[in-house]
């Protein structure tokens, strides 16, 4: 008993032993926990804590301090009841408050959760009848994007904009809803790069107007049954029907024909020029060209602008002669009509640009000079100044001129980026030839590496569709685009062959449309292109027969594997009026949407994911 005692006492002496030595209700230091250890919130919003006491069961009291911002130090920080529920003050900044809960037992012990107040984000109207501007303020390291649908189940979104260095306000155009409708929306932050939310800001309201109903175009939209078009909206680029100007001709609308977006140019454009055409930039911007329709280049303007339609940036035709006036690269001291037709964004934030330019010549056969209007490719850096030029006349015969001469000689209206070899491919109606050019990313010769059409450098296989040279070669094209993963050695290329003045017989020469011959006819074809055996392969094709659109129009393959083209003037429709359609790439294709345009043409009828890059809806 006495070593049993002893042993006691010796337990009680050394606290090590506590718990083995003699039953003590001594369990160890006490420690507090709390969770979440930090968060956003909402003004007024509110948050339940967590807390876990080691040690202690006691409890703890809570305690709220405002840090810095709108709170301010001694200023309403909020509240935490007994139960560890938060309630944010009212805020019209963002501010940052410290949550502390404190042992009972021990209040040396304690643990601190620090909270970020996020101010509500205000929504304002625009110059644009249906787009709202919406501004927070975002923490560093956070972006933002704005959620919006015409109820609370948010369906569409914005992109993510990333807070400024060191937070700050964050404006966010939204754009995308129809007029004269009311739309909530809510602000949502994210971790720059992540799309996990860690804040929504509170509902609120939107109500846009609309623009003229009379400047509307009119617009009829079908899905087949049983088909399922690929998801986003069409991005419109129309022109006017003889002297009716009063359309508008810059929409975006969804695929139930609904406008949701539109840009008027006002007074800033010439009443003459149209549009041709109007591209989505990285920034979130667009970028168009307006030019005369009556010859290309003339009264042209390149203008850069947000969604609420500010101009951002422009460059007139005397503002782009002005530049190659100042340029020391080779060729650029030349005058130009203006730029027209088409533009290529590189992805170093170059722009290769088409402008037309006019040389008087004496052509064979002839004793005295003709007006010729031929084309420049110009490259221009970020800072818009011309870095690089290809000069038609360089490079092609003038005394080929199969369409349209004189003047229009070349009527390049296309012009696409080649990643694979860094050099451009561009079309020219007038010549029924697509060129690739050695560009080499500013450092080639301007050489033109191959021709593709009747006459050029390519041999039309007989392949999948049996094609005959020359009458299925495409003639009068408009955007041919590379559809295929590789654009250099072996490539697909697809556009829309307008068909004008085909050749169907080469000697003696009979051209469609002519006295005797077969009507002219559109296509859509796809061909495959070996650029080292120099063959050329039909390998899918859209024989719109007995359908002509004249000029215009565009082709391009869809993400879901369907293609849509835009016959931009096409008979024998209604009125001369425009038709778009979504196909599936099988033979023969079949039909899966189709917009209906009547009282303008569409020289661009385009399917993008959203009106913000990334961004699928």
């Amino acid at each position: 008993m006495i070593t049993a005692k002893f042993g006691v006492v010796v337990a009680c002496l050394f606290p090590v032993l506590i718990i083995v030595g003699c039953g003590s209700s001594y369990k160890g230091p006490v420690s507090v926990n709390l969770s979440p250890q930090s968060a956003y919130l909402g003004s007024g919003q509110t948050l339940q804590f967590t807390v876990s006491v080691m040690n202690d069961t006691s409890g703890v009291t809570w305690s709220v301090s405002a840090s810095s911002g709108a709170a301010g130090a001694g200023a309403a920080a909020g509240s935490v009841d007994t139960n560890g529920n938060f309630t944010a003050p009212t805020v019209t900044q963002n501010s940052t408050v410290t949550i502390t809960a404190t042992s009972v037992k021990d209040n040396t012990k304690s643990a601190s959760a620090t909270i970020t107040i996020i101010a509500p984000g205000v929504v304002t109207t625009t110059a644009n009848a249906q787009v709202a501007l919406y501004t927070i303020t975002v923490p560093d390291g956070l972006s933002a994007s704005i959620q919006f649908s015409t109820d609370t189940s948010y369906g569409l979104t914005t992109w993510a904009v990333p807070a400024p260095s060191g937070g700050g306000a964050v404006p966010i155009l939204v754009a995308g809803m129809k007029g004269n409708t009311q739309y909530h929306m809510r602000a949502s932050f994210e971790a720059t790069g992540t799309t996990t939310s860690v804040f929504t800001d509170v509902d609120h309201t939107f109500t846009t107007t609309a623009y003229p109903a009379g400047n509307l175009p009119s617009l009829a939209t079908s899905t087949a049954t049983g088909q399922t078009p690929q998801s986003g909206v069409e991005l419109l680029d129309l022109l006017a029907v003889g002297t009716t100007t009063t359309k508008l001709n810059t929409v975006i609308t969804d695929l139930s024909g609904n406008i949701l977006w539109a840009y008027d140019p006002g007074s800033s454009v010439p009443a003459v020029d149209v549009v041709n055409p109007i591209k989505l930039l990285p920034n979130g911007h667009f970028l168009i060209v307006y030019s005369s329709a009556a010859q290309d280049g003339a009264n042209s303007v390149m203008q850069e602008i947000d969604l609420a339609g500010n101009v951002v940036w422009q460059m007139t035709a005397a503002q782009l002669n002005a530049a190659l006036a100042a340029s020391t690269c080779a060729g650029c001291n030349i005058t130009v009509l203006g730029n027209h037709h088409d533009f290529a964004i590189l992805p170093n934030g170059h722009l290769i640009i088409i402008a037309a330019t006019q040389q008087s010549l004496t052509l064979t056969g002839n004793t005295s000079p003709t007006a010729v209007l031929g084309d420049v490719i110009i490259d221009l850096d970020q800072n818009h100044k011309p870095v690089w030029l290809w000069n038609s006349f360089d490079h092609l015969d003038v005394n080929r001129h199969p369409m349209a001469f004189p003047p229009d000689w070349t009527h390049t209206n296309a012009v696409v980026y080649s990643p694979d070899d860094k050099a451009l491919m561009i079309s020219m109606r007038h010549q029924a030839w697509i060129l690739k050019i050695n560009y080499n990313d500013g450092a080639g010769d301007g050489s033109i590496l191959w021709k593709l059409g009747y006459q050029g450098d390519f041999a039309l296989q007989s392949g999948t569709y049996n094609s005959i040279d020359p009458q299925d070669w495409f003639n009068a094209q408009h955007d041919p685009n590379i559809i295929s993963t590789t654009t250099a050695g072996t490539l697909d290329v697809m556009m829309f062959d307008n068909g004008n003045q085909r050749v169907l017989q080469a000697s003696p020469l009979v051209l469609c449309g002519t006295s005797g011959a077969a009507a002219c006819e559109s296509r859509v074809p796809v061909i495959h292109l070996d650029e080292n055996a120099k063959t050329a392969d039909v390998t899918w094709l859209d024989k719109l027969d007995p359908l002509f659109s004249f000029f215009g129009g565009n082709a391009r393959l869809l993400a879901n594997g369907n293609i849509e083209f835009d016959e931009c003037a096409a008979t024998p429709l209604p009125n001369d009026n425009a038709a778009v359609f979504e196909v599936t790439k099988t033979n023969p294709p079949t039909t899966v949407w189709t917009m209906q345009i009547t009282g303008q043409y569409a020289y661009r009828v385009t399917r993008i994911g959203s009106l913000y890059p990334g961004v699928q809806w």
